[in-house]
């Protein structure tokens, strides 16, 4: 992990380096010939973690039953919110005993092709057995503030969260 200073302020910023490889799998011996002669197939490798499928969505000739960039972007959202959650909940009181997040992204295609996500909203769903449930809460809005990957990102991202204390009804 290498440290860098950061001109605007007077403690060290961490840096942080990530390395995936992306290897296309779907050359099917004409290689992109044609728009139709290619599988949008691909693995996404990182060092000493399983190989992950991907493709493009289906509506860009991808394989359904693989990963697309798409899904991977809203997972990372919502992976990021609850790690920083849970995070938060361990050391301010209160203890989630179950976490579920139904994330949905809105990306808009435009008529040349391209495109961009306008909206990610996060739906999580929480568990608690001990702890305010008001502060259960609050934390989510702790958690959205610190996500790395939100703060990265040029479209909101929205938190609709809900909280249920063992044995009680939803707040």
């Amino acid at each position: 992990m290498a440290r860098r200073a950061d001109p605007g302020s007077p403690t060290p910023v961490r840096t942080h380096r990530y390395v995936a490889r992306i290897e296309w799998t779907g050359n099917d011996g004409t290689g992109t010939r044609d728009y139709r002669s290619y599988r949008r197939d691909h693995v996404i490798h990182s060092p000493g973690k399983p190989e992950l499928a991907g493709s493009a969505d289906p509506v860009f000739r991808g394989d359904a039953g693989r990963y697309n960039p798409e899904e991977l972007l809203v997972a990372s959202l919502s992976a990021c919110h609850m790690l920083w959650y849970l995070h938060l909940c361990a050391t301010g009181g209160v203890v989630v005993t179950d976490y579920r997040d139904d994330a949905e992204g809105s990306m808009d295609e435009s008529p040349d092709g391209s495109g961009r996500f306008s909206l990610v909203t996060l739906r999580p769903r929480v568990r608690i057995s001990a702890g305010d449930p008001s502060r259960a809460l609050e934390l989510h809005e702790a958690a959205h503030r610190h996500c790395f990957i939100a703060n990265s990102v040029s479209f909101p991202v929205r938190c609709e969260p809900t909280v249920e204390v063992e044995g009680q009804t939803k707040v």
